[in-house]
């Protein structure tokens, strides 16, 4: 085991320990702060629960369905903007436009245009995770090393060529930095309009309904748990895929 993950245990035993210190001693009052006895023992209730098994693939697959769509639209228009300076500058204003706006503030809007269903976490999903791919795409094509397409041009390869043997291999590991980033932000957009909007399955309503009238904070916190673990499992994911799949990366 490395020190990485023993260091990581300690820290979480540490603050698992901290928290029960906390709710028993009462600190805090427990319906706000339940020990942390009480929520890992909610963490197994819930895990156990069929209807939450439901709540956590509906969230799970509107987060994939969301960071494909962003990842098909970003990449694409990330070369364009990135290979074509003229087709950069005449966006930029419209980027930098759109690109501060809060996904959060976004969800109204969402509603109203497409509905309570599945259909607007994913719009949202998609418009927050956009954004990290789109610019980390950018950048690699910008970064790539001049050295290397003037070699390719000495050996006269095509446009086509040159993308396929030179400019994606060097993007690559940029981009997948930026799915990254981006499944992470398209996970809290997701759990987030679970929560504010409702009106379908998933980890945002499960809390939601849990916390409800003076609900079981053990059971919400749980649940914040879970949708914690899916993104740390997404993260490790994507990390390992990095490692095996792009050997050339400075992460290998």
């Amino acid at each position: 085991m490395s020190r990485a993950v023993v260091r990581g245990l300690v820290g979480l035993c540490t603050f698992l320990a901290i928290g029960e210190v906390v709710g028993r001693a009462g600190l805090v009052p427990p319906e706000l702060l339940p020990p942390s006895s009480a929520v890992l023992a909610s963490l197994v209730e819930i895990v156990a629960d069929q209807a939450f098994r439901a709540d956590v693939v509906a969230t799970v697959l509107a987060w994939l369905i969301g960071l494909g769509v962003a990842v098909g639209i970003a990449v694409p228009a990330g070369v364009l903007l990135g290979s074509v300076p003229g087709v950069r500058a005449g966006t930029r204003a419209l980027v930098e436009f759109l690109r501060p706006i809060p996904s959060v503030a976004l969800i109204p809007l969402a509603v109203v245009l497409v509905g309570q269903g599945p259909a607007s976490k994913i719009a949202l999903a998609v418009y927050a995770a956009v954004w990290p791919i789109l610019f980390n795409t950018v950048h690699a094509v910008t970064e790539v090393d001049p050295l290397l397409r003037e070699t390719a041009a000495a050996f006269r390869a095509g446009r086509r060529r040159t993308l396929l043997r030179i400019v994606l291999p060097s993007m690559a590991p940029f981009v997948l930095t930026g799915v990254r980033l981006a499944a992470a932000v398209a996970l809290i957009l997701v759990v987030s309009t679970e929560l504010l909007v409702g009106g379908g399955r998933g980890i945002g309503e499960y809390i939601a309904q849990s916390g409800t009238g003076g609900g079981r904070m053990d059971v919400v916190l749980a649940a914040a748990i879970v949708a914690g673990l899916v993104g740390l499992a997404a993260n490790a994911a994507l990390t390992a895929a990095g490692r095996r799949w792009l050997p050339w990366s400075p992460a290998a």
